[in-house]
């Protein structure tokens, strides 16, 4: 049976960081399109939907051809998280899905392949999730926390502080470019991790997150490779 997904955009308009940063132009194109263009390349994807505060976000995402839902205020603040945002839209809308995929607008890198191919990794398994991922430098497992003693531990346990950092195992950090859940999944805990959830490596250059006037320039660069 075809599985049913549905594609969100969160893009709220403002940011401190970078203003604007959503429709900012990128190579003669808003950024938010790059990744509304990398979702209806999906062969996986049935609906793309960006939800947005901004009216001029909104028409945006229509031109380049995503469906939308006005976002109400008190859903985009500075504190407002992704899944307060995901569990508003699908309470606004009457279809159902099997899987809802998030996709941030600030990793233009992602493309369709990078999308299908999480999918397909995630459909030939038995998780519920799945969550993108870069390889993080694996030192941080030799660091040390203060417990409610007062005495120091181990971050993940007392052994690695004291190995070689080719004997630790590798670490992963979230990318913030796809987040893949079951519907039902989500709804239960209102979270994209999940008992059973497996990661999606991307290369650190596609892993990049567009936050600032520097990543915008780091995005210049890395845009070339691709």
């Amino acid at each position: 049976m075809t599985k049913k997904v549905l594609a969100i955009i969160p893009a709220r308009g403002g940011s401190k960081g970078l203003p604007r940063k959503n429709i900012i132009d990128i190579a003669g194109i808003p950024l938010i399109s790059w990744t509304i263009k990398a979702s209806l390349n999906s062969k996986y994807i049935s609906k793309t939907i960006v939800s947005s505060d901004s009216e001029e976000i909104l028409g945006i995402a229509i031109k380049y051809g995503a469906e939308i839902i006005k976002r109400p205020d008190e859903f985009a603040t500075d504190t407002s998280s992704s899944e307060v945002v995901v569990k508003h839209l699908l309470e606004s809308i009457e279809e159902k899905f099997d899987y809802i995929v998030l996709l941030q607008p600030t990793s233009p890198l992602r493309d369709a392949n990078d999308i299908d191919n999480a999918f397909e990794k995630l459909f030939t398994s038995e998780a519920s999730a799945l969550i993108s991922v870069c390889e993080y430098d694996n030192k941080i497992l030799k660091a040390f926390k203060e417990n409610k003693f007062g005495y120091i531990e181990g971050i993940s346990n007392n052994q690695y502080p004291f190995m070689r950092r080719q004997d630790l195992p590798k670490t992963y950090m979230s990318n913030g470019a796809i987040y893949i859940i079951n519907v039902e999944e989500f709804l239960k805990n209102e979270s994209f991790f999940t008992d059973k959830t497996i990661s999606y490596e991307m290369s650190l250059e596609k892993s990049l997150d567009i936050d600032s006037i520097e990543d915008l320039e780091d995005f210049r660069k890395a845009s070339k490779i691709f």
